[in-house]
């Protein structure tokens, strides 16, 4: 699913709304990526000749122990300083209190926000939303992927993806009562639930077909995997 998350926040970067929009192929960004787990993306975003920085958090120790393991076996990574591992949860990070120009030495705003297979796990969305915004710069992008709450989805990664044969995740990985449907999240944005003033909410649904991998497929979002993106304007 990777490449296709890349694919997304081009598209979304393409969409941005200003008077003057960012080149998404030759702007440098600054990305915060919450709940990397093992450094997937934030390694992936890290290598990339537009990014200017990538700070990744976790608030497991296992999972960033072994994300910042990776970074030191990549000749690329390893002498690079555009990627930075934290182990804490997103409550634990500093808030900047400084301009965009010179940011505190313990807290800055980001370019980019992401929380990929992140809100189908939390209690509550909102709250988590309402603490990570802050750290959104305006005209910056919030972009994720997760679930929605539709029979298929629990058929797919519940009833298959945790069965005991198949065990593509580990079983209890998922609670189907904690995902989300894309109209809620649009509904929190378009809604002034959501600080500050945002964009579009845009989608993208995504299906795992097996041999051949993971693939856009339009109008899918409704009843399985969703990449969402919405910019913050102000």
């Amino acid at each position: 699913m990777n490449p296709l998350r890349h694919d997304f926040i081009k598209s979304c970067l393409r969409r941005s709304s200003s008077s003057t929009p960012p080149d998404a192929d030759t702007q440098k960004y600054t990305y915060l990526d919450i709940g990397c787990g093992g450094g997937i993306f934030a390694s992936s975003a890290a290598r990339l000749p537009h990014t200017a920085r990538v700070t990744a958090i976790d608030p497991t120790p296992d999972v960033i122990a072994v994300a910042k393991s990776h970074a030191r076996s990549d000749p690329i990574l390893s002498q690079s300083a555009k990627l930075e591992y934290l182990n804490c949860a997103i409550e634990d990070l500093p808030l900047s209190s400084g301009s965009p120009e010179s940011p505190p030495p313990n807290g800055r705003q980001y370019d980019i926000i992401t929380v990929f297979e992140v809100l189908e796990h939390i209690d509550s969305p909102a709250s988590f939303l309402e603490t990570a915004i802050p750290h959104l710069k305006p005209g910056g992008w919030l972009i994720g992927s997760t679930i929605s709450r539709h029979p298929i989805a629990y058929l797919t990664t519940k009833l298959i993806a945790e069965a005991p044969v198949i065990g593509v995740v580990p079983r209890g990985t998922h609670d189907w009562n904690k995902y989300i449907n894309p109209s809620e999240l649009r509904q929190y944005f378009e809604s002034g639930r959501a600080p500050g003033r945002w964009g579009s909410f845009v989608t993208q649904g995504v299906v795992y077909l097996p041999g051949v991998g993971w693939k856009n497929v339009t109008r899918s979002e409704d009843f399985g995997n969703y990449f969402f993106g919405v910019q913050k304007l102000e």
